[in-house]
């Protein structure tokens, strides 16, 4: 079997065969909402047993790249990110009805990535990044400043495009433009006095608390594709977590 000599011959067969559909989820050989191939396809093109195939489906369910609908057959997962900050932020009207925020790009920059920038995202040193800095406003008002970093190879397409087409939502955006698909994302939080720059984007009184999430996106094949910093006054957040 030609895919199981391409990965590392001392994994489990099972292994090797996940790796090789990340791979071609990675590659959008099947898009993010799209079907894979039925297990008994699968079986037939890596001459593989059925129980390896599921072992392998098992696994990528598991990490979050596929979901499985009964009698539907197995999907590419599409991942929807929005809801992480509505867990941490009020976004909502006077009704109580939630709103996507307003994307204000207030900035775009090419530069050397820092060494914070090239850490988190995987690069070289010094690799060229492309900055964005964007406002998020709710009925005008600013709720979150965000400073988002990327790998400038595989986003060169948004320099071509006027900031003000961005939209509020950026992942479509990748994706349509950039073929980049977020499929994970990583997430830590901290609370900080605000300085002068995001008080200023904020409204804020400078040394006012802010929450800042910090989030690594990956693709399917786990590679760092975004890293950003939102920030957020502390009066607005929340914490809401489901435990079962």
């Amino acid at each position: 079997m030609n895919f199981a000599r391409r990965h590392d011959e001392r994994l489990p067969l099972y292994q090797r065969l996940r790796d090789e559909l990340s791979e071609r989820i990675a590659a959008q050989q099947w898009r993010p909402g799209e079907a894979i191939p039925t297990e008994a396809e699968l079986v037939r093109e890596f001459s593989a047993s059925i129980g390896t195939v599921r072992k392998a489906i098992d696994m990528l369910v598991a990490e979050g790249a596929l979901e499985r609908f009964q009698g539907r057959g197995t999907f590419v997962r599409r991942a929807r990110f929005d809801s992480s900050l509505f867990r941490f932020f009020r976004f909502q009207k006077e009704s109580g009805a939630r709103q996507v925020p307003e994307g204000r790009i207030l900035r775009r920059e090419v530069m050397p990535a820092p060494s914070a920038v090239a850490s988190a995202l995987r690069l070289a040193p010094g690799a060229e990044v492309i900055h964005l800095t964007r406002l998020r406003l709710l009925d005008g008002k600013p709720l979150l400043a965000e400073s988002i970093w990327l790998p400038k190879e595989k986003f060169a397409p948004l320099l071509d495009i006027d900031t003000h087409e961005f939209g509020d939502l950026l992942y479509p955006l990748y994706e349509e433009r950039c073929g980049q698909v977020i499929a994970a994302a990583e997430e830590d939080l901290t609370a900080e006095a605000v300085d002068d720059v995001h008080a200023r984007l904020l409204q804020l009184t400078p040394g006012a608390p802010v929450i800042v999430i910090e989030r690594v996106a990956l693709g399917y094949d786990r590679q760092p594709l975004e890293w950003r910093r939102s920030r957020g006054p502390a009066e607005q957040f929340r914490y809401h977590v489901e435990i079962r």
